[in-house]
């Protein structure tokens, strides 16, 4: 039968088939916003991580109340240091051994040598240094802290410190090294000792204790 005012199928259904192409194409640009919203969250969480991760070690020691930051040696510091051991023996010692300069440059002159350090990326990167030198079974590093530390089996005994530390370290020292040993400070000389040797100038500056010249001494309480 014909009439009646009905919609014809065709009609029906291109508007069945017009009537969902839009939502489709909504939830898909929808779907693609949330993966990259995600995707944008994700990065930005990992980089925060990672930055907190490498900068953790090094901002922690200067919460510490006396802190001993890494600065790295200059050439000239190190050739100072070298200059002092001179006709020395035994094992030695870098308290904050930092990037490991110092303990490598007495490894290269036959020193079985052994560095401290708090930070685990300088550790870690010194220990690569060492091996990239040649010099990893003479040259050792440890993320310890320097006060947990018993230094009686050095022989010579090399600091980086600040003046804040020196008095206290002064005081650990003598009551723990051997009569025999030297002690090298670089930068900032210790407030009660006398030294034997002085070598640079400025910042250069490195100033070399033994042992035997203030054991005689009455030890400080």
């Amino acid at each position: 039968m014909e009439g009646g005012g009905g919609t014809p199928p065709e009609t029906l259904k291109e508007e069945s088939q017009s009537g969902y192409v839009l939502p489709t194409s909504l939830e898909a640009q929808g779907l693609k916003k949330n993966s990259w919203g995600f995707l944008i969250t994700g990065i930005v969480g990992g980089t925060l991580v990672a930055v907190y991760a490498v900068a953790t070690p090094f901002i922690t020691p200067a919460l510490r109340k006396i802190c001993l930051p890494f600065v790295p040696a200059t050439t000239k510091q190190i050739e100072n240091v070298v200059k002092m051991l001179r006709s020395r023996k035994g094992p030695l010692v870098d308290i904050g051994s930092g990037d490991g300069r110092i303990v490598i440059a007495a490894a290269k002159e036959g020193f079985t040598a052994v560095g401290y350090e708090l930070n685990p990326w300088l550790v870690w990167y010194s220990r690569y240094r060492a091996w990239r030198e040649g010099v990893q079974d003479l040259a050792q590093f440890y993320i310890s802290d320097l006060w947990k530390v018993t230094f009686s089996q050095y022989s010579n005994v090399v600091i980086f410190g600040v003046p804040q530390m020196m008095p206290q370290l002064e005081k650990k020292l003598e009551l723990e090294l051997e009569g025999d040993a030297r002690v090298i400070a670089c930068r900032f000389p210790f407030p009660h000792w006398t030294p034997d040797q002085v070598t640079g100038e400025g910042i250069d500056t490195v100033w070399a204790y033994d042992v035997s010249t203030f054991r005689g001494r009455e030890r400080r309480p």
